[in-house]
């Protein structure tokens, strides 16, 4: 199934894990396609259609937890499947048919399983939530962090994503080598281009998780697959959900 992008990790058989593409759907205009967000003022029927649409195309045992995403560090544990949007960046679950989402547009997404595939969760991680700890703070959240293993969905690359200084500055104070991630601007000198998902791995490395995968997928460069909020301004949201079967 190209409308959807499979992670490519050697995760535990019970735990199922996807995203999802604008491909499909019946959302139109500049959210043409299989929208996800709620509150991008696309057409909130138009939108609840497109989610029931991908709850029953790939099974998931549930409506997916959907959250209120606001660039914190808040990862919630989820106990039992909701109807109520929880206000987080990142959920967590131990428990079975619980399906973990995160919905983006150029943020990166980050899946997290267990080797045993007891605990699982999903991550938001723009470059703030990255910049002040989500990943270390959704890891810390696990029983046994160096046994977990990550994924990076589709997210702005490195050749696209402008920053300023302030940007690179955050990061690097932290930690030196996250000057790695960072190249400067062939024609700004205050602005860099910055790699998320270099950063990222630097940052699940450093919490103690050395199994990092990434999808390598742009979502700015690919506007017929995937929705860009940097490239389009008013645009929908695709997600990435995980859930132990």
């Amino acid at each position: 199934m190209n409308n959807i992008v499979l992670p490519n990790w050697p995760a535990p058989k019970n735990v199922k894990a996807f995203g999802s593409t604008r491909l499909g759907g019946a959302s139109t205009g500049v959210y043409q396609g299989l929208n996800l967000g709620m509150h991008v003022n696309d057409d909130n029927n138009i939108v609840q259609a497109n989610r029931d649409e991908i709850v029953q195309l790939h099974n998931m045992p549930t409506s997916p937890v959907w959250l209120n995403q606001t660039h914190s560090t808040k990862v919630v544990e989820l106990l039992k499947p909701t109807q109520q949007v929880l206000d987080a960046d990142g959920s967590i679950t131990s428990h079975n048919k619980i399906v973990c989402a995160v919905m983006t547009a150029d943020c990166l997404p980050v899946l997290l399983t267990n080797t045993d595939g007891t605990q699982v969760a999903a991550v938001h991680a723009g470059w703030r939530g990255l910049a002040d700890g989500i990943l270390e703070n959704a890891v810390q959240q696990f029983t046994k962090p160096s046994q977990v293993m990550a994924w990076l969905g589709p997210a702005i690359g490195p050749s696209a994503f402008e920053v300023g200084e302030d940007v690179y500055q955050t990061f690097t104070l932290h930690d030196s080598h996250a000057q790695d991630a960072f190249i400067q601007h062939p024609s700004h000198s205050n602005k860099w281009l910055a790699d998320m998902s270099t950063l990222a791995t630097q940052r699940l490395n450093q919490a103690g998780v050395e199994q990092v995968f990434a999808s390598q997928r742009c979502t700015f460069s690919e506007p017929e697959n995937f929705y860009s909020y940097r490239r389009d301004g008013v645009t929908g949201r695709q997600a990435t959900f995980i859930w132990i079967e």
